[in-house]
């Protein structure tokens, strides 16, 4: 989690007016209103705000996204389609403001779920690349005197591949971040939230959404990358003793202590229940295995197999593991033997307390956390 990314912005920062000096708009708070869209008006960000926001960014030495308003200006259709020109001049001032205050910003996006379909309203592909592109010169200009420019990110929406395919391939020389959001279990409210997370079916679901944008972004002369800019499960602030209980849980500490960035080709020949990962080990020689069983039931006994361990060791294009389920009673990891080192081997059990998959207290190897 080191340096740790934190990223302002979300329904409602296109709804934002920053309060810089040049601003014209009273700069007030959001205020609830039903009749407005996501059912609160505009609202403003004070400099003062800002000013203490940046201090405690500073000391918690995160880099920081900042979501920008990609409203301004526009004006939205019955039909859902918010058309015109971006109005950048309060953006451009906050960006200004930003850097003559030596703010570290690592990367300005624009917009939030205004791709595709949109969420509340949309942006059609050539006006949002053409103030994509309008956001990369002011960047440029502003940051002229900078070394390290941010990054310019976008659209910060729901993977929709014909969409997705030509906002990229019309922001080539201005986009340096292609952001998506996942929220691949619906909605919070959903009683069946436990039944899709212990799904298999549901949890691969999402891998066309990876596989289609890496297939995009690989057939196109960008050189932005992907990332996922926001996720959840489940919107709307997911479920109380599901997305904040153990079930919900990715044990991502564990994985961002142990799993390094080399990933090796597995596959369990056994029950789809049984997932298992394999990274070459962070710091630390070795690889690092993950199984997480969805069968609450079922226990396995597991055999592992590596294609080679020459092979393993030496070529980073070639790397295999399989595992084989050899029985229902245990979990049991048997390891080949290596060429030429003595096997030592450290595992760690993540599991809920009382087996109560709903628990908000984990277990790892038995003691509580």
């Amino acid at each position: 989690f080191s340096p740790l990314k934190i990223r302002l912005g979300g329904s409602l920062q296109d709804k934002v007016i920053y309060g810089t000096d040049d601003n014209q708009e009273p700069c007030t708070s959001f205020v609830k209103d039903p009749s407005e869209m996501f059912g609160f008006t505009k609202g403003c960000l004070p400099m003062k705000r800002w000013d203490e926001l940046n201090a405690f960014f500073a000391k918690a030495g995160a880099k920081i996204i900042v979501g920008l308003n990609a409203l301004a200006g526009k004006s939205i259709k019955p039909g859902g389609s918010a058309v015109g020109a971006w109005n950048y001049t309060n953006a451009e001032s906050f960006i200004r403001y930003t850097v003559e205050k030596n703010y570290k910003i690592h990367g300005w996006e624009l917009g939030n779920e205004l791709s595709g379909n949109g969420v509340g309203t949309r942006i059609a592909v050539n006006p949002y690349a053409a103030d994509t592109a309008a956001l990369q010169r002011i960047v440029q200009k502003i940051y002229k005197d900078v070394d390290l420019k941010p990054l310019i990110i976008a659209p910060g929406g729901f993977y929709e591949s014909k969409w997705f395919k030509e906002f990229i391939d019309k922001t080539t020389t201005s986009l340096d971040v292609v952001t998506h959001h996942i929220y691949n279990l619906g909605p919070g409210v959903d009683t069946h939230l436990i039944e899709k997370i212990l799904n298999p079916s549901v949890l691969d679901g999402i891998s066309g959404t990876f596989s289609g944008l890496h297939n995009v972004i690989k057939n196109s002369a960008t050189k932005a990358v992907a990332w996922v800019g926001e996720a959840g499960g489940a919107y709307n602030s997911g479920r109380n003793l599901v997305t904040n209980a153990f079930v919900f849980s990715f044990c991502a500490l564990l994985w961002h202590r142990l799993m390094g960035r080399n990933v090796l080709s597995t596959s369990f020949d056994g029950t789809k229940k049984i997932r298992s990962y394999t990274h070459c080990a962070k710091q630390s020689e070795g690889i690092v295995v993950l199984f997480i069983n969805l069968d609450k039931s079922t226990t396995v006994q597991a055999k592992l197999a590596f294609n080679s361990p020459m092979t393993l060791r030496h070529n980073h294009e070639s790397r295999t593991l399989r595992i084989q389920r050899m029985s229902s009673k245990k979990m049991v990891i048997e390891l080949p033997q290596m060429v030429d080192a003595e096997i030592r081997r450290e595992e760690y059990h993540l599991r809920a307390e009382d087996g109560n998959l709903q628990s908000r207290t984990m277990l790892l190897n038995g003691n509580i956390l």
